[in-house]
């Protein structure tokens, strides 16, 4: 029997960063927790960050995931927006890996396939997978469906170290 693993995906933003919790255990999955980190619009950009950052600690301390994985973001035309977007998506790789967590990180184009079988699908075809996969969620916000997505394609992929530990774990139990 395998045991469950939580893993937390992570929708960068510096205005709303989604965060959603699931748990898979061997092929199921169960949603766990979703919502959004809200910044303070028009204070500076330090302050932001320090919210984004609390949040998201208190999300961690709350529930404790083992995985981590963040969605990358394109770079937009306007330069300083995808640096002020680039910092709050540190935040995403800095928290988790403080906890001890190896994040991955996944390509838009990738979360969408690994969701809807389509790297082109629409934020309604998104959403609409995201609540077929996890019966009964609610995400609180489109950014936390986002980030339940980037959980979900996650727990798609596994990475082949997490399988061989997982694995390797259950036959240890097994024999003794």
């Amino acid at each position: 029997m395998v045991n469950p693993r939580r893993l937390i995906g992570l929708d960068p933003g510096l205005r709303f960063l989604g965060w959603g919790i699931v748990e898979v255990s061997a092929n199921k999955l169960t949603h766990i927790a979703n919502g959004t980190v809200r910044s303070t619009p028009k204070t500076d950009l330090a302050d932001r960050l320090v919210e984004l950052e609390s949040g998201l600690e208190s999300v961690m301390a709350e529930f404790s995931p083992q995985l981590a994985a963040v969605e990358n973001t394109f770079v937009n035309r306007d330069a300083a927006a995808s640096l002020k977007l680039g910092q709050a998506r540190a935040i995403c790789l800095l928290v988790p890996a403080r906890h001890g967590l190896k994040v991955a990180e996944y390509a838009p184009n990738m979360i969408k396939k690994s969701v809807t079988g389509s790297g082109h699908a629409d934020k309604v075809q998104m959403q609409t997978m995201v609540s077929m996969l996890l019966p009964n969620c609610k995400p609180d916000s489109e950014h936390a469906a986002d980030a339940l997505a980037v959980a979900i394609a996650h727990a798609h992929s596994g990475s082949l170290d997490d399988r061989l530990a997982v694995k390797g774990a259950d036959r240890k139990r097994q024999l003794t």
